[in-house]
Order: C-alpha cells, then sequence, then structure tokens
C-alpha cells in the first residue's frame, strides 16, 4: 500500500469515528423504548402499500399478529395477498372496497362501502392480539369526505397503547399528518405508467 493508500485510510478512519461519535450521541439521547406509532405513507410516488406491506412483512417475522384493511380497492388478486395468505390466522386480511370511486360512479356506494371498512378498522383495533393494522388507502377515502376526519383521526389517537396503525395513500389530511409519528412522502421522479406500460404481475399488483 503506498503512503497516498495509507494517508487515504487513515482520513477514513478518523471521518468514521467522529460519524460513529455523533450517531452514539443521538442514539443514547433518545429516552423513549417503546411506542405505538401512527405513521402515514403518502405522496404521488409509487410504493406507498408496498412499504406497508413491507412492514407487515416484518412484523410477522417476530411472530406479531397483524390486520389489513383495505379501502377503495376491489378485490384484486394481488401478489401480496396471496403470499400473506399463508401466515393463516396470523394476518386478518379484508378488502373492503369496491374499486376506485371512477370506476363505481356512485358516491353513495362508495360512503357506504367505506362506512362498512371503518367499522372493520373499529373492530380489529379494539382486537388485543393485533399489534399491527395497515389501513390501506384510508387516505383517499378522507380524501373525497367517505368518512368523518375528525371522528377517524380521534379514534387513530385514542388506540390502544400497543397498536401500531399503517395509513396509505395519496393527499393525506394535514390533520392526519399532525396526529402521526411518522409521515413518509414517495415522491414522483418517473413511472413508467407515464411511458405507456400497463399495470403488470409481480410489479403493480
Amino acid at each position: 500500500m503506498s503512503a497516498l493508500d495509507d494517508e487515504a485510510e487513515r482520513r477514513h478512519r478518523e471521518k468514521m469515528a467522529k460519524r460513529k461519535q455523533v450517531q452514539d450521541a443521538e442514539v443514547a439521547s433518545k429516552t423513549i423504548a417503546q411506542k405505538a406509532l401512527l405513521i402515514v405513507n403518502t405522496g404521488p410516488g409509487k410504493g406507498k402499500s408496498t412499504a406497508a406491506f413491507g412492514l407487515i412483512l416484518r412484523a410477522l417475522g417476530h411472530d406479531w399478529r397483524v390486520g389489513v384493511v383495505q379501502f377503495i380497492k376491489g378485490a384484486w388478486e394481488t401478489g401480496e395477498r396471496r403470499a400473506l395468505a399463508r401466515f393463516g390466522d396470523q394476518i386478518a386480511w379484508h378488502t373492503m372496497g369496491e374499486g376506485f370511486t371512477w370506476e363505481t360512479q356512485d358516491r353513495a356506494r362508495d360512503v357506504a362501502a367505506a362506512k362498512a371498512a371503518w367499522g372493520k378498522v373499529l373492530e380489529l383495533m379494539a382486537d388485543p392480539t393485533i399489534r399491527l393494522l395497515v389501513l390501506d388507502e384510508l387516505n383517499i377515502a378522507l380524501r373525497y369526505d367517505y368518512l368523518p376526519l375528525t371522528e377517524v383521526v380521534e379514534a387513530l389517537k385514542a388506540r390502544r397503547g400497543d397498536l401500531h396503525v399503517v395509513v396509505t395513500g395519496r393527499n393525506a389530511k394535514p390533520e392526519l399528518i399532525e396526529a402521526a409519528d411518522l409521515v413518509t412522502e414517495m415522491g414522483a421522479v418517473k413511472h413508467h405508467f407515464a411511458a405507456g406500460v400497463k399495470a403488470q404481475v409481480g410489479i403493480e399488483f
């Protein structure tokens, strides 16, 4: 190794030692060991529900029992639903939408479906065996005023202390963002759909 290589290695070690010191101090400053989180995945980019399903897989790996309530989306035979069904009773999956609103073109029907889905959410929130609950596309139902926003936010804030909840969908309401512990906005940089590529098995569903 040359003298220049030795010098580069020394500088790297010093840089990483300083970085570790900062990181260790940051970690040590956190005093809350456990907290049930309200997580919101929103934004125009692809991946909001996909991220939630990834979190489900992590929770299942720790033997948690998980619940999923899908708003808006119809009873598609998706890859994630097929895969997660293999976990049996460890996951309670409820697809309760009737399709996107431009498909139904029936507001009363959409509102009724959203209310039924919200009823299922309240049921699962009251189930002490559920540790993680994903409310897929709830943001869409709130955007179109299918559910009373204040009632939904207050119920989520009042959930029991050991229940993590993930809400997905574009255009999350400011009130929900304010109540959340973690908010991720997926940005739309580039999407193959804009280039004419249709939704594909294994990628979109």
